[in-house]
């Protein structure tokens, strides 16, 4: 396997990488002999299982760092980043950031049962799942961590468009998702930032699990999917590896079907 950032002294920064489409895109990353900085935020109870995790990559042969926080707090997201410079000591540039985060609500607008939408549930998502990439672009551009050639790469879902049952918030934020990744594409052209959203197929994570009715989404995606199979985050991470490489260098302000063909349908 080509190691092409073997020896660059440069870093994958993951928003949300200890599971899912985040963790699959940090294993793939440092297979290429990228060094690998996670921030995630877990429970104790869930420690064990995501360090062992952690150990497959630190395998690699490449540098490793976690940082179990609240990625979405002003002040411990400063705290990561003063990190980041004695860990980097001036040598070392973050090359490309990964936006995997996925925490909001999933609350029906009208129910008689249930607790339904409000404002602030809106507005904690798209916070959470759209507004945290501004956030630690500019403080990770501010504090001169970037490489010069920096690749910005996020998630959204085919929810960008189409209405799905208890997915307001989460579409609201993806689609604001889309249009802060439009506008860093642009007015970070001049320092050599590209930003992109893969827009992922219908992939059997613990996040599509926490949808209401994800067995019917699932079922419904098989059949329509043209390969006749979910997206796998490996399939995901694969994309972001390819938008990470050098000849992607002229990719950017997109949004990008990773799905196998699901959204032809």
């Amino acid at each position: 396997m080509t190691k092409e950032f073997q020896n660059k002294n440069e870093w994958a920064l993951i928003l949300g990488g200890s599971s899912g489409l985040g963790l699959a895109t940090a294993k793939k990353l440092a297979k290429h002999g990228l060094n690998i900085c996670i921030v995630h935020r877990n429970s104790r109870m869930q420690e064990d299982e995501i360090q062992l995790e952690f150990e497959t990559i630190k395998q690699e042969e490449i540098q490793f760092k976690n940082f179990n926080t609240d990625a979405f707090k002003a002040e411990k997201r400063d705290a990561v980043i003063e990190e980041l410079k004695v860990l980097f000591g001036g040598n070392h540039k973050i090359k490309i950031l990964v936006h995997s985060v996925a925490k909001g609500n999933l609350k029906p607008m009208v129910s008689e049962e249930k607790p339904v939408l409000k404002n602030d549930d809106f507005a904690l998502t798209i916070n959470a799942m759209a507004i945290s990439l501004y956030d630690w672009t500019k403080v990770l551009f501010d504090a001169q961590l970037f490489a010069d050639d920096v690749r910005i790469v996020s998630f959204t879902s085919e929810g960008n468009t189409k209405a799905w049952q208890n997915y307001a918030a989460v579409s609201a934020a993806k689609v604001t998702l889309e249009a802060i990744t439009r506008n860093i594409a642009l007015e970070f052209a001049p320092f050599g930032i590209k930003a992109n959203c893969i827009q992922a197929g219908v992939t059997d994570t613990l996040s599509l699990r926490m949808i209401p009715g994800s067995d019917k989404i699932i079922e419904h995606t098989l059949k329509r999917n043209p390969n006749k199979r979910l997206t796998r985050p490996e399939d995901v991470a694969n994309a972001v590896y390819l938008l990470s490489k050098d000849e992607a260098a002229w990719i950017t302000g997109t949004v990008i079907p990773v799905d196998g063909g699901e959204h032809l349908s």
